[in-house]
C-alpha cells in the first residue's frame, strides 16, 4: 500500500479499535510496528494475518512485488514487534518461517485466504511466513491471571527450547564450513525472545511472586542471578558468532553446548519452582 493510504489506515484504526471502512469494510487487519533496520525507527505496517492456535501468521506478500516488504527485513534484524489488533496491543517475538514448515504454514494461510496464492504466482520470489508469538510476560499478567502465566510461562520456554535446536541443528549440519544466514537469524531471533523472557520476569513477574511468598527469596535470587550469567553468555555467543566466518562453526560448538545445557537446566528450574507458585497465587 503506498505510505499516505498507509497512514489513512492505520489512524482510522486506531480511532475505530480496528474496525475499517472504504475498500477494508469487514476485513480483520492487525498493525504491525517494527524497527527499521537501518535506522533503528519505528515503522507501523497494515497487514492481513492468519490465525494459527494462539499465535498469527503474517505473509511478506507486497502484493506480489518482487522486493520483500521493509517490515519483513526489519524482523529479521529487530525480531520484537508490536501488534495491535482490535483494542488490543502487545507484544511479540515475530519468527520467519523456513523450509518444510513455511510451506505448509502457506499452504494454511491460502485455504483461509487464497489470494496469497495469486501474489506467489505473480512473482519468482518465496513469499515468506512470518509468525508472531505473543509474549506473555512483556504486557505483565495481573494476579488473577497467574494460573494461566503458568501454561505460558511453559510455552515460552518450549519456543525458546525449539530455537536452541534449530541453532543445534544447523551447527551440525553436514559440510557447513560458515554459518549460512540462516543460522544467523534463528541466534538473532533466539537472543532477543530470551532477552525479552527474562526482561518482563525482573522486572514483573518476580517482584510480585516475592511478595507474595517472601519465604521462597532463595529461589527468585538464583534466578536472577542464572539470568545475569545467561547474559553473559550471550553476549560471547555473540560474540562468536561475528566472526565465526573466519574461525568456521567448530569453535563455537562447545560454547553453544555448554550454553545451550545452562538454559536447559535453567528453564527446568525455574518451571519446578515458579509454576507451582503461578497456579498457587492464581
Amino acid at each position: 500500500m503506498p505510505l499516505d493510504f498507509n497512514v489513512s489506515v492505520i489512524e482510522e484504526f486506531r480511532t475505530n479499535a480496528g474496525r475499517l471502512g472504504g475498500p477494508f469494510e469487514g476485513w480483520v487487519l492487525l498493525l504491525l510496528t517494527t524497527t527499521g533496520a537501518r535506522s533503528g525507527k519505528e515503522h507501523t505496517t497494515p497487514l492481513g494475518f492468519v490465525e494459527d492456535g494462539d499465535r498469527l501468521l503474517v505473509v511478506g506478500s507486497a502484493g506480489g512485488s518482487d522486493r520483500h516488504p521493509d517490515w519483513y527485513r526489519n524482523v529479521l534484524v529487530h525480531p520484537t514487534v508490536t501488534v495491535e489488533l482490535g483494542a488490543d496491543t502487545w507484544q511479540a517475538t515475530a519468527v520467519a518461517a523456513t523450509g518444510a514448515e513455511r510451506d505448509e504454514l502457506f499452504a494454511k494461510v491460502v485455504a483461509v485466504a487464497p489470494g496469497y496464492a495469486d501474489y506467489q504466482k505473480a512473482t519468482d520470489r518465496v513469499l515468506p511466513v512470518v509468525v508472531l508469538h505473543r509474549n506473555p510476560v512483556s504486557d505483565y499478567t495481573p494476579p488473577n491471571r497467574l494460573d494461566a502465566l503458568a501454561d505460558e510461562l511453559v510455552k515460552i520456554h518450549d519456543w525458546l527450547r525449539g530455537e536452541l535446536a534449530a541453532l543445534a541443528d544447523g551447527l551440525a549440519a553436514p559440510g557447513v564450513t560458515d554459518l549460512t544466514v540462516e543460522l544467523r537469524r534463528h541466534c538473532l531471533t533466539f537472543c532477543a525472545g530470551l532477552a525479552h523472557h527474562h526482561g518482563g520476569e525482573d522486572a514483573g513477574l518476580f517482584p510480585y511472586l516475592a511478595r507474595e511468598f517472601p519465604d521462597r527469596a532463595g529461589v527468585f535470587e538464583r534466578l536472577q542471578a542464572e539470568h545475569a550469567t545467561v547474559s553473559r553468555a550471550l553476549d560471547g555467543l555473540r560474540e562468536l558468532l561475528a566472526r565465526v566466518d573466519e574461525t568456521g562453526p567448530d569453535q563455537l560448538r562447545p560454547e553453544f553446548d555448554r550454553l545451550r545445557t545452562e538454559l536447559e537446566t535453567h528453564f527446568a528450574y525455574e518451571e519446578a519452582e515458579i509454576v507451582p507458585l503461578l497456579r498457587a497465587a492464581g
